[in-house]
């Protein structure tokens, strides 16, 4: 017997929850003519603070619940959306929603990138599915194109600006010239930048992002634990203006490499030619650059946050399992995830660097830091002096190296750092050409 209507429990009113409750209540016609029958919000889990909410005083107050046990217990959903972010509770309600034999869609990208694997295994178990494309950029389309449209390739790489916060804050000093503090002071202020902004100047959010796009693109479980991940804050006025000099830009970049026996994760700020694709990526948007064997280098390029891009990949995902229930489809996952991939120390990786460092103004001071780079086989590509202190005594040295393996250049910071003429070093960034 066909279904008449397709049920939906959704966890969550905040800014996100609510816009989602907003689109499936305001564009009912539109969405069923998507589906072929109505889609209906049967329950709402709630904070008790989200009861003072002016939607959940517009919505009817049957449908809302601050009890999880009586939100499960709801006859007719058909569809969790999970929409309240965070590790837990979000994960228990995940893997019981799953477990009911519910279709699951979120946005959560802890949940996903921490516990993705096991809820995808579940979800097949149970014949049914999990889809989260708001958790990966926003309302830009990725992880259904890594999941579907994307299978024929082998994904060789994938580069990505997928912190809308950071981007921000990294356009502004390049563009502005200011330095981090203030830049995120301004963030906080236009609400780009959360009060505690940790999670994104930190490069843990990206790390989190980086997690599912590279599980999905190596068919492997790569945890956020795996990736190298270092944040924004170290970076200075004056390294930008040193890149632009030298014709590039800074970005705090997500990157994913593979060959027949690695893959390679790790977000940092890098070093980028200021005439590629993602160089141009500004302000809070968001860009995913994948190359694949076949279909050569795709950019994905939108806004990354927010609760209207959010909004449509959450519904885009309703729908999509929506169909999947009427045609009676189960889990779309076909793959285990592969155990004869090795993921690559960060000291095993191999990159260019850019190195800031301040010196004592003296003869013989490039001699010595060119002989430690050397004896760690890390041959200079430029060396240029800048800015001289004559009442410090001090100047600024930039060097650009060539490719190098990331342990020599660790062993080299330590020993030029530990050499009588370096006064400091300033900052070392890696390039990705």
């Amino acid at each position: 017997m066909a279904k008449r209507i397709i049920g939906i429990g959704l966890m969550g009113l905040g800014v996100i929850a609510g816009q989602v409750a907003r689109v499936v209540r305001d564009r009912a016609e539109a969405l069923e003519q998507q589906v072929g029958c109505p889609l209906v919000l049967k329950k709402i889990k709630v904070l008790p603070q989200d009861l003072g909410r002016p939607l959940a005083k517009e919505l009817d107050s049957k449908l809302l619940t601050t009890d999880a046990e009586e939100f499960f217990a709801e006859p007719g959903i058909d569809i969790v959306v999970e929409a309240i972010g965070g590790e837990k509770p979000a994960y228990e309600y995940l893997r019981r929603a799953l477990s009911a034999g519910k279709y699951v869609v979120t946005s959560n990208k802890e949940v996903i990138a921490k516990h993705g694997a096991e809820l995808r295994t579940l979800a097949k178990e149970r014949k049914v599915d999990l889809r989260y494309e708001a958790s990966v950029g926003g309302g830009i389309p990725i992880i259904s194109p890594l999941r579907f449209d994307l299978v024929a390739n082998r994904i060789n790489g994938i580069y990505a600006i997928i912190n809308g916060t950071t981007n921000y804050i990294l356009t502004c000093m390049a563009k502005e010239g200011a330095d981090f503090a203030s830049t995120l002071k301004k963030a906080q202020e236009l609400g780009y930048a959360e009060a505690n902004p940790r999670d994104d100047i930190e490069g843990i959010d990206a790390t989190y992002k980086l997690a599912i796009l590279s599980s999905l693109a190596f068919q492997m479980e790569v945890l956020p634990g795996d990736i190298h991940s270092e944040g924004i804050s170290r970076l200075h006025a004056r390294d930008f203006r040193y890149a632009q000099e030298l014709g590039f830009a800074i970005k705090l970049l997500a990157i994913a490499k593979q060959d027949d026996k690695w893959a390679e994760v790790r977000v940092h700020p890098v070093f980028i030619p200021e005439d590629s694709l993602l160089a141009k990526v500004d302000g809070v948007y968001n860009a995913i650059l994948v190359e694949g064997d076949l279909v050569g280098k795709v950019l994905f390029y939108g806004q990354g946050a927010g609760p209207y891009p959010t909004s449509s990949a959450v519904i885009a995902d309703v729908v999509a399992a929506a169909n999947d229930i009427l045609r009676g489809a189960g889990s779309w996952v076909r793959w285990e995830p592969r155990k004869d991939k090795v993921l690559k120390p960060m000291s095993e990786v191999i990159t260019r660097y850019y190195l800031r460092m301040n010196v004592a103004d003296q003869p013989g001071v490039l001699a010595q830091i060119s002989k430690i780079l050397g004896d760690n086989q890390i041959s200079i590509s430029s060396l240029i002096q800048k800015d001289a202190d004559a009442q410090a005594q001090t100047a600024e040295i930039v060097i650009m190296t060539h490719p190098a393996r990331e342990a020599a250049m660790q062993t080299a910071l330590k020993d030029m750092a530990n050499l009588p003429v370096v006064r400091e070093i300033s900052n070392f960034i890696r390039v990705e050409a």
